[in-house]
């Protein structure tokens, strides 16, 4: 600690110092001095929680719009259901607008105009995040149900199963798998997403650093910091889902 005071009081002054004196200094006060390693800490575990709950949001949401636009697209000629096709209508409008506009303008409509007396902020951007993620979802697992083969569903129906269960032990199970690398990759852009949610006060990882930053007036470090715990949760998470989907193949070959 004498050290750091000494070292920073000769930067403070202008006076030369050697590059690892600089180093020592610009580290310690970034993560070291008065534990701000902690305010790192409470931004991964926000960062984290959002995206668990923007994840849950998204894929409840994409299963919804994909089933239903799946449905009116696979109804039989002269069968068209109104309600289907009112429902597929409201989706694709959904879609479109949520796909054409950017997320951070998403964020400060969310944010400052529909909830601009909410302060739970870490909540808001999460359902900001999940209604995004579900857009993007809905045309990942929509893609997938539509490229299992038609012959599946008519030997589903053939068996005497309705639709709803033609679509959950037959077309489901074989979607899924031809779908996971997307919504894998669809994970890892959303996680890290979260970081723009500081700009409505979520207390998430780049805010950290933010926070950290107005207090030293060294933004290299801190910045660094939360890029490099965003590299390590990504390549964390890419793991999991590694085996995830190899476990998957090896259950096809069994």
């Amino acid at each position: 600690m004498q050290q750091f005071d000494a070292w920073k009081a000769l930067i403070t002054a202008g006076e030369p110092v050697s590059l690892w004196q600089r180093f020592y200094v610009y580290f310690y006060q970034a993560f070291i001095y008065k534990d701000r390693w902690q305010q790192y800490l409470n931004g991964v575990r926000t960062t984290l929680y959002v995206t668990a709950v923007a994840l849950l949001i998204g894929i409840i949401l994409g299963l919804l719009v994909a089933v239903v636009r799946t449905a009116h697209d696979q109804q039989r000629p002269g069968h068209k259901n109104i309600v289907l096709g009112f429902l597929n209508g409201v989706f694709r409008v959904y879609v479109t607008v949520i796909r054409g506009t950017p997320m951070m303008v998403q964020l400060m409509i969310m944010g400052f105009v529909i909830f601009s007396s909410s302060k739970d902020f870490a909540m808001v951007g999460a359902l900001t995040l999940g209604i995004n993620s579900g857009a993007y979802t809905a045309e990942i697992i929509r893609g997938g149900l539509m490229s299992v083969d038609a012959g599946q569903m008519e030997a589903g129906r053939s068996l005497g199963l309705n639709y709803t269960d033609t679509m959950r032990f037959i077309i489901v199970p074989q979607a899924v798998k031809a779908i996971l690398p997307s919504l894998g990759n669809e994970f890892i852009v959303l996680l890290k997403d979260t970081s723009l949610i500081s700009v409505i006060g979520g207390k998430e990882l780049i805010y950290a650093a933010r926070g950290v930053i107005s207090r030293t007036y060294e933004a290299m470090f801190p910045f660094l910091g939360a890029a490099f715990i965003y590299l390590l949760l990504v390549m964390l998470f890419t793991w999991l889902l590694g085996i995830f989907e190899r476990r998957l193949r090896a259950s096809d070959r069994r």
